[in-house]
Formats: structure tokens, C-alpha cells, sequence
């Protein structure tokens, strides 16, 4: 961390713990400096940085101030899965939503995409079109099976800051984050197990489990604290779990970050019934303040935590480079990765340990969170603008992801349907239950710039919900 990071870090600390509080002047630049002991420069960049996190703004010759929180009045339910086992379904939905060709003219609100048009991606451009024009062959051969040793020192590196101690062996480079999921679960399991999972959780990892024959058992979990502690125990005690799958950072869809002491809680209940947890991160450096959460990995003290990220969320999905930390599993993960894809492709495993060895991924991934953080409070007032009236809200403290829960009456996969006259795509939450839960949630993106074409689609969602409920009221009056 930087020294103004630091700075920035202290004083946010101090709003958090209602030292200053909503309205407050904070301390002058000079104060802060004599206070801390930095310079008028390191004070500066601080309170530029809160101010980028909408956390304070300045006034004119009136100084800084804390701005009130934007966080919304209502977060979505605490969700109910069922307590037994479950066969996934829901693929044709989930090939809806993946299959989409780039000359799709739909307005795609709900895909789990970063934004790669940022000036801060230009530098990988540059590398990646250097190593086509090398007379270097290298990128064209296969590497290791555990992925470029440039790459895994890379990756051992950025794992410091989620509180892990990797050795770059530790480390298995994949195909992208959905390949490290894949191999976890198939190293773990066999067809007919039972795996633990967040409810909602993400499709894609909903999909693996289908198509190894495996079974889903959703535990409870609430949209600020994550997986209820209380229900997994009583579920490791009633059912054979195989594996613990858990995105606990900046989750996909709902939103949450576990807090600390409940990760480490997390961990001491899987060793104590002697299950393995997958870990999903592939989130977790895009947090809106530093330092970023650390992962149930970090916890870690004998190998059992399948720890599993990436650069699609980061960088850019189409790059298809991620990483796996497989613990005590690392020979047969190593297995399941031979017998899957082999060696990942060379070329953009090269370009990444570049990107990253010369510090471009984080002041990429700096000024992305900066945008994410200010998206997320506009697309959260374009909601409450705009959807049927006390719609549950998450709000994620990093990524680009919303949860969105409306009143009962709407059906995301039939307001889909209407959406389509206006060139308009949601993802339905039913994506992410085995059951088809969730019905009446979406999950939208803030990741692209807000245009005003982006505002008026989202009003649109909202006009056609707000439809779907009066008409269910209207039916109810007519049955009455």
C-alpha cells in the first residue's frame, strides 16, 4: 500500500467508526499532514481518493466533508433454499444468456462482464501485439501444465495482498477461472455427491455440478454476511458433503463479503468435519476500498482450500487466463487438468505476467474500482428511481454486479420475453438456483459506461415490472 493509500485508508476508518461523521469537516490538508506526517502531495492524493470513492466531496474554500451513505433502505431477503440435495436445471437459460455473439444487438444489462475499454488496458494491447511480432517462438509452443512460470510468480505475488503465502508451484494456471472450478470440483468429487453451495449461487459453477452428476444443497444466505454458518453445520451433520463451494467476496450475484471473523469460522467448521472448501475469487481484487478482504484461503493451515480466480473480471474474459491454488489436491487438480485442456495457451499467459510484473494491472484495476464504485451508486438510484416500489438492493462494497429483488408478481424469465420487443436482456434470478429460485430477482451490470441509451433501458425493465405487478393486482381484485 502506498503512503497516501494509507492515509486515505486511516481517515476512511475513522468515518467508518463514526469518529467523523455524515456532514462533518474533515481535518484541514495542513492538519492531516502535521497529524500523520506526510507531505502536502501524499495528503492531497488521500483525499482525492475518497472523494473518487464517493465518500467526502469539497466544498469551496469551505474544506471536505462526509458525504451521506448511498447505500439502499431496502437489501434483498435473506434467501430460503430448499434443505435436501437437488439435481441442477435451468441450462437452456443459461445458454441464452452465454451464447450471445458479439453483433448481438440486444442491450445486454445482466452479463457478468468487465469493462475492457479502459486506457488502463492499453499497455497489455501493446505487449500482446509484441509477442505476435516476436521472432520468438515460445508463444507459439506448449508450456508447463501448471501454466508459464512468468505467470504463477505473478499470481503468487498479487496473492500477498488476500492475506496468502503462495509459492509459484503452489500454483496451476487455467483456462480461464471457470476451468479452475471445474477442476476443483471434479478432483473432489464423483457423480451422485453432494456439494454445499451459497444460495443464490453462480450458474456457472451451478452448470459444472450438472454435468458431473453432482448435487446442489443451497444453504440460507444473507445478502449483507453471506452463508449462515449455522445451517451449513446442521447440513454437514445431516448430509454426505463432499465439498464447501463458496464465492465469499464480492459474491456472484448477491453481493456479499463475508466478514473476516466468519471466513476464519467458515474454515474451523470445515476442518472440523474434515470437508475440502472452492474457494471462487475471482472478484475479490476489485474491492472499492484497501486494503481487499482477505480470502478463506488465507486461513489455510493444511491444504484444504481449493482456492480458484482469474483476470476475466479484472482484465478481460477473452484473454481465458486463470489460476487454481489446489493445496493438498494439487497432483490429481494436476490431472484434471491434463486430461481437460493440457497446457493453457503460452501467448496470453505471457502478456499477463508482463501486464502485472510492471505494475499496469493494478493501476488498472485502481482507476476500474474508482468507476465501479461511482456506477454502482447511479445504477442503485436508477432503481429506486425506476422499479416497483420497495425493491430490494444489494450493495456491494467491490465488482460490478447488482442483485436486484422485486415484489413477488414478477417473473424474470416472462419480463425477459417482454423486454425482447425493445432489444433488452435481463438475467433472470432463477440462472442461479438448481431449482429455479429467485424467480423475481435480476441481476444487472454497472461495469460500462452509463449512457443515457443505458438509463433509458433500465427504465424500461422497470416499466414493464412495475406492469407485471399491477396486473397481478388487478387479477387479484378481479378473483376477490
Amino acid at each position: 500500500m502506498t503512503r497516501y493509500e494509507e492515509v486515505a485508508a486511516t481517515l476512511r476508518e475513522r468515518i467508518e467508526h463514526g469518529i467523523y461523521r455524515v456532514g462533518d469537516r474533515l481535518p484541514s490538508i495542513r492538519a492531516v499532514c502535521q497529524e500523520l506526517n506526510v507531505s502536502i502531495s501524499t495528503a492531497q492524493e488521500a483525499y482525492r481518493q475518497l472523494m473518487d470513492t464517493a465518500l467526502i466531496e469539497s466544498r469551496p474554500k469551505s474544506g471536505y466533508f462526509v458525504l451521506p451513505s448511498r447505500a439502499p433502505s431496502v437489501l434483498p431477503s435473506i434467501s430460503r433454499p430448499a434443505q435436501r440435495p437437488l439435481d441442477i436445471s435451468q441450462w437452456d437459460q443459461v445458454l441464452e444468456l452465454v451464447a450471445t455473439q458479439r453483433d448481438d444487438e440486444r442491450l445486454l444489462l445482466g452479463r457478468g462482464v468487465p469493462n475492457f475499454e479502459y486506457e488502463t488496458l492499453r499497455p497489455l494491447s501493446k505487449t500482446l501485439a509484441s509477442l505476435h511480432r516476436s521472432n520468438d517462438l515460445h508463444g507459439f509452443n506448449y508450456d508447463k501444465l501448471s501454466g508459464s512460470p512468468e505467470l504463477r510468480q505473478q499470481v503468487a505475488r498479487l496473492a500477498i495482498t488476500s492475506g496468502c503465502l503462495l509459492h509459484p508451484d503452489d500454483i496451476v494456471i487455467t483456462t480461464g477461472c471457470q476451468e479452475a472450478l471445474s477442476i476443483a470440483l471434479r478432483t473432489l468429487t464423483q457423480p451422485g455427491d453432494v456439494v454445499a453451495v451459497d444460495s443464490p449461487s453462480f450458474y456457472g459453477t451451478m452448470q459444472i455440478l450438472k454435468a458431473n452428476g453432482l448435487k446442489a444443497l443451497e444453504i440460507p444466505t444473507d445478502p449483507q454476511t453471506g452463508i449462515s454458518l449455522e445451517a451449513l453445520e446442521l447440513a454437514l451433520e445431516q448430509w454426505p458433503i463432499r465439498a464447501i463451494q463458496i464465492t465469499p467476496t464480492f459474491n456472484n450475484p448477491l453481493g456479499y463479503t463475508m466478514p473476516e471473523a466468519r471466513k476464519r469460522a467458515l474454515f474451523q467448521l470445515a476442518q472440523r468435519f474434515d470437508v475440502a472448501i472452492i474457494e471462487d475469487d475471482i472478484y475479490g481484487d476489485l474491492s472499492f476500498s484497501l486494503p481487499r478482504p482477505r480470502t478463506v484461503k488465507s486461513f489455510d493451515d493444511d491444504g484444504r482450500v481449493m482456492l480458484c480466480s482469474g483476470f476475466s473480471k479484472t482484465v478481460g474474459p477473452g484473454l481465458r487466463v486463470g489460476w487454481l491454488a489446489p493445496g493438498r489436491y494439487r497432483d490429481q487438480a494436476l490431472h484434471m487438468k491434463y486430461v481437460s485442456t493440457g497446457a493453457s495457451a503460452t501467448l496470453p499467459q505471457l502478456a499477463v505476467a508482463e501486464f502485472v510484473a510492471k505494475g499496469h494491472y493494478e493501476r488498472h484495476v485502481r482507476f476500474a474500482t474508482r468507476q465501479y464504485q461511482r456506477q454502482r451508486d447511479i445504477m442503485i438510484s436508477w432503481v429506486q428511481r425506476y422499479f416497483p416500489k420497495g425493491a430490494g438492493i444489494s450493495y456491494p462494497q467491490g465488482s460490478f454486479l447488482l442483485w436486484v429483488e422485486l415484489p413477488a408478481a414478477v417473473d424474470g424469465v416472462r419480463l425477459n420475453q417482454r423486454l425482447a420487443q425493445h432489444a433488452i436482456h435481463v438475467a433472470p434470478g432463477s440462472l442461479f438456483s438448481a431449482s429455479g429460485k429467485f424467480r423475481q430477482c435480476l441481476r444487472l451490470n454497472y461495469a460500462f459506461t452509463l449512457t443515457p441509451e443505458i438509463e433509458a433501458a433500465v427504465r424500461t425493465v422497470g416499466e414493464f415490472a412495475t406492469e407485471m405487478v399491477e396486473e397481478a393486482q388487478g387479477h387479484a381484485v378481479g378473483v376477490n
